[in-house]
């Protein structure tokens, strides 16, 4: 966790970027039942952060504190150094929130109902339909814009939600379970839409149950069980706190008994297993990286003709971090 100072202002990161969310202890309660549990975090300015657990391990709560939509709460919390509880009308000004399910007015057409909430985000007629027409194009909503928004697909409808949130070009979005529901070709759109905006420079927070999507799109991931952040930081540093090693696949011209066992002699390699047409080796990664052990093959006199990395699989590292307990 990076040092932080913390002030009437908010909170600034030291030798880092801003953060544009900050967490400091975070406690939500209904009742006697405490759904988040202490949570700190740091997110910097652009960066896209996954945020990952079981149904009621915290996720939404803690959302709905960022959101302002939860006023009852103990500890800080800060977007783009605004204090949520005491400035709660300055973070709506900055942030966009969609939640894991967004009504809409379906007796409008879409075009009707960003208007609507243009007008109520207070965005000035002369620049109003400008404004809408560049969301509905950043979302590829266009060809939708004349139609009932109740004939409108799952992902159709996320879509505008997302529209509905950029009208006022938030610097930070907040999104709850936004591929939830949607089938594999929306999936897939709308992860491409979310890249373009962490191109622009967007801060995201992201939940999601499908763990393969956030490895491809974030830059960190925080797994939350029971109320509690159990490991944050980059799929690579979650694997090292659990000491997963990374699987490499090799291929060489000329593989054979000498060349295995000048590669088993590489320190940081754990075990070589044969396969058909290549090697599978496990790494030990917090001794060898990739580009190490590349040095290291090349100096035993390999022959190279594949070095490929097995993918990270983030279902792993949650697995073996939770129970699938919810409190």
């Amino acid at each position: 966790m990076q040092n932080v100072q913390v002030a009437d202002a908010g909170v600034q990161l030291s030798g880092v970027r801003p953060a544009a969310i900050s967490l400091r202890n975070l406690r939500v309660s209904y009742g006697r039942f405490e759904a988040v549990k202490g949570i700190s975090l740091d997110i910097p300015e652009g960066e896209v952060f996954g945020f990952i657990g079981p149904n009621g391990a915290g996720k939404s709560s803690t959302f709905r504190v960022l959101a302002t939509l939860q006023p009852k709460f103990q500890g800080q919390a800060y977007v783009c150094g605004l204090d949520v509880l005491r400035q709660p009308q300055k973070v709506r000004d900055v942030m966009g929130f969609v939640p894991d399910f967004f009504g809409v007015y379906e007796d409008l057409t879409s075009l009707e109902y960003l208007h609507f909430f243009a007008a109520a985000y207070r965005i000035p007629t002369a620049k109003r339909k400008g404004t809408i027409d560049d969301v509905l194009t950043l979302t590829d909503m266009t060809h939708k814009a004349h139609s009932p928004v109740d004939g409108l697909s799952r992902g159709m409808k996320q879509r505008l939600a997302l529209a509905r949130v950029l009208l006022h070009d938030p610097k930070v979005l907040l999104l709850d379970e936004p591929s939830s529901g949607l089938d594999p070709r929306a999936r897939i759109e709308m992860r491409e839409l979310l890249k373009a905006l962490r191109e622009m420079g967007k801060t995201i927070l992201i939940s999601s149950h499908i763990l393969s999507e956030l490895a491809q799109l974030c830059t960190r991931i925080g797994i939350i069980e029971l109320g509690r952040m159990v490991a944050e930081g980059s799929l690579n540093e979650i694997y090292r706190q659990l000491q997963l090693m990374r699987v490499v696949h090799i291929r060489a011209d000329n593989a054979g008994p000498e060349l295995l066992e000048k590669v088993r002699a590489i320190p940081g390699v754990e075990s070589i297993e044969q396969q058909v047409d290549r090697w599978a080796l496990r790494l030990r990664e917090e001794e060898l990286s990739i580009a190490d052990l590349h040095a290291g093959l090349v100096a035993a006199g390999a022959r190279l003709t594949m070095l490929q990395p097995e993918a990270m699989d983030m279902e792993t590292a949650f697995m073996k971090l939770t129970e699938g307990k919810t409190a």
